[in-house]
């Protein structure tokens, strides 16, 4: 059977790791201040890790056809928490100082659209072989 759309699994995979991944980021912004979750410590960032299967196969079969992008783990980021001096909160330990989780805000906002960049090429990409299949599908009308 001849394949109308080549790759769009690929594709379509790729645009469910990378909601994934904005979806993770956007949990890492809201909880920027949390300083005490249901397990009583601050929120610990989160980051996806993707497979490289793609790489694996082309590194030992390079006519190997694409292969889908697929999120291996969601893990917690090892850093530890930023100790912030305000002995007014209620979080505050003995000393004063409050444990805030350890969230660049400029960080996440770059990875945001970078995931949001990859996210709309390879919804173009998605496109681009749609029309393409209708293309090849009006041709084949005409004669």
């Amino acid at each position: 059977m001849v394949e109308l759309l080549p790759g769009v699994q690929s594709t379509a995979s790729a645009l469910t790791a990378e909601r994934i991944r904005m979806d993770v980021i956007a949990q890492n912004i809201a909880n920027i201040n949390t300083t005490r979750g249901l397990d009583g410590k601050p929120y610990q960032r989160q980051r996806v890790v993707f497979q490289t299967i793609l790489n694996q196969r082309l590194a030992a079969d390079p006519g190997a056809t694409p292969q889908p992008v697929r999120v291996a783990r969601i893990e917690p980021d090892p850093r530890p928490p930023k100790l912030v001096y305000d002995p007014g909160h209620p979080d505050a330990n003995a000393e004063g100082f409050v444990a805030f989780p350890d969230i660049n805000l400029h960080q996440e906002m770059v990875d945001l659209i970078a995931a949001s960049r990859a996210f709309e090429a390879n919804l173009a990409v998605l496109k681009n072989a749609r029309s393409m299949a209708l293309q090849t599908l009006s041709i084949g009308k005409r004669t």
